[in-house]
This record gives C-alpha cells, sequence and structure tokens, in this order.
C-alpha cells in the first residue's frame, strides 16, 4: 500500500530499500534463478547504485535516491553475488562483490570499523556501528586474506562482544559510540538483536544463555518487536520476520525442533483468504505488507 506522505527517517509507502533487494537477490541465488538473478541485479544497480556503494532507499514518486548507504544492505548484496557464483561454479561476480567491497572500505569500514553507512557526497561516515550490521561471514570472507584483514575482523568480533548485556538479558546492546567510546542504552528492535546472533551462530559464537533465552521466547510465543537493555518488553507487537530470524539461527546451530517451532508460527501471519495478497505475509483485512517480513519469511524457509 502506498501513503500519500514520506517519512524522513524511514521509509514509507512504495519506497523501496537495498534491504530488500539483497535479500530477494540470494532468494533468487539459492532457488537457482539464476537468470531472475542477473536480471535484478543489473535493476538494483540501476536503482540503487551510488559510487560504488548502494543507497539504502529509493523513492520512485520523485526518483529520489538517498544519499547514504546501509552498510549492512551492502554487505548483503556482496554475499548474494558470492553465493551466486558458489552454486553455479563460476567468477561471473567475484570483481564484482570485491570492487563494491574495496568501495565498502574506502567509506563505510575505513580503518576496518563497520559504520553504520557513509556519504559519498560530504565523505562522511557515521559515528556509530550497529552490531546488527557486523556479518562477520561476509567480512571475513574477504578480511581472512591479510594480517590487516584478520585484525580489523578481531577488533570487530570484540566491539560485538563488548555489547553483551549479560546472562540475565542475552543479548547485545544496539550500537556503539566510536566518538564516545560506549554503547547505546537505547532500547532493542528486535530484528537487528536477532540480526547479531545469527552473525555470531554463522562463525560459533552464539552463547549457549543467548541461545537458551530464545528458545523459551519461541515455546512462549512470547518474542517480542522491542526490548529495554534491561529485559523488560518496549514494544509488544510481534512480525513474522522475527520469528524468521529465530527459526535461522535455530538452523545454524542445528536446532531442528525450534526451527520447526518458529517456522509454524512464521506462517501464521500467512493470508489465505481470497485477496490481493493471499499467501503472503500481511494483513487480510487491511492489505498491508511489509517485504522484510515477505523476504525474511522466504529465506527462513530455505534453511
Amino acid at each position: 500500500m502506498d501513503t500519500d506522505t514520506r517519512q524522513t527517517g524511514s521509509a514509507t509507502g512504495h519506497e523501496m530499500l537495498s534491504e530488500s533487494a539483497g535479500m530477494w537477490l540470494i532468494y533468487l541465488a539459492r532457488h537457482h534463478q539464476f537468470a531472475a538473478f542477473r536480471t535484478f541485479y543489473r535493476a538494483t544497480v540501476k536503482t540503487f547504485g551510488d559510487h560504488g556503494q548502494f543507497s539504502y532507499r529509493y523513492d520512485p514518486r520523485n526518483q529520489k535516491r538517498f544519499a547514504v548507504n546501509a552498510t549492512l544492505d551492502d554487505l548483503r548484496i556482496i554475499k548474494a553475488l558470492n553465493l551466486y557464483d558458489a552454486l553455479t561454479h563460476t567468477t561471473r561476480y567475484r570483481q564484482a562483490a570485491a570492487n563494491h567491497f574495496a568501495t565498502l572500505k574506502a567509506g563505510a569500514l575505513k580503518g576496518g570499523k563497520v559504520y553504520d553507512y557513509y556519504n559519498p557526497q560530504s565523505r562522511q561516515t557515521a559515528k556509530t556501528s550497529s552490531l546488527a550490521y557486523i556479518d562477520f561471514k561476509t567480512l571475513g570472507f574477504y578480511e581472512r586474506g591479510s594480517t590487516s584483514g584478520r585484525k580489523a575482523y578481531q577488533e570487530q568480533l570484540k566491539v560485538v562482544r563488548g555489547g553483551y548485556l549479560g546472562n540475565v538479558f542475552p543479548l547485545y546492546a544496539s550500537s556503539f559510540n566510536w566518538s564516545q567510546l560506549t554503547y547505546s542504552d537505547r532500547a532493542l528492535n528486535t530484528s537487528e538483536a536477532l540480526e547479531v546472533l545469527l552473525h555470531l551462530a554463522e562463525i560459533g559464537k552464539l552463547k549457549t544463555a543467548s541461545q537458551s533465552w530464545l528458545q523459551q521466547q519461541v515455546k512462549d510465543k512470547k518474542l517480542y518487536n522491542g526490548y529495554t537493555t534491561a529485559g523488560s518488553v518496549s514494544d509488544s507487537g510481534q512480525s513474522a520476520a522475527n520469528y524468521a530470524l529465530a527459526a535461522m539461527i535455530f538452523a545454524t546451530v542445528n536446532d531442528r525442533p525450534n526451527y520447526r517451532r518458529a517456522m509454524a508460527l512464521v506462517w501464521q501471519d500467512q493470508v489465505t483468504s481470497h485477496v490481493a495478497i493471499q499467501g503472503g505475509i500481511g494483513n487480510a483485512q487491511s492489505g498491508q505488507s511489509y517485504s522484510f517480513n515477505n523476504l525474511t519469511a522466504l529465506n527462513a524457509a530455505d534453511y
């Protein structure tokens, strides 16, 4: 559903996100839809490409491409390109992926830090690193080949580990501020908090306490959309995407029973009535549907 008014801080309506583009590229690669992948990657570059990185957001109404990227979204697109090559046994996108990563190293990954964004026009980086943006698997693919890269990787791991909130509430602070050298105490967005756990799980660093906490929330059907750093609920809504992210984490650590439990909760949000979004994840009455919910559910179903 489109919206009459736009918001400065977040995308609405029919605005497009490089986040969605990366997630769809991963889906196309995994499903061996290689021709569709090539077509969609060209469209992604045309729509979001900006000085070698990707604008995080595009408004087709006024053809506005926003000035900054979102580093996790760039890393996701790079991951998709490497996944295509791995599955096709080709090197078609190896150079494009390496070029995108080199652009990040000159901007959002300057000095080995994973800044939230880089503005190629003002040449300014963010002052913060969202812990959810530190995708160890993708970073390690490029960083493990050099001494400086391995050092950067260890520093990135140190930043995430330093944000651990403790065994009572075993999630991680949302971000680290480089000018103040402090972690944020603002409430956690659960999708971002779970991205942190997924990235840790992918390199075998997920804490047992975090896994147990997540198992309990899924079992109780109480995985809420927001929490304070003390662990109390700040947003009592729930989303299919968060249960899908939980499912990915469980699959990554080979916990199949909880994977199936989480996916069953994802499909509870699938629209079964005969409306325009039938089959999708969304609200049948309002017709409202979010790409993040649908794409996260689709990708989690492949784990």
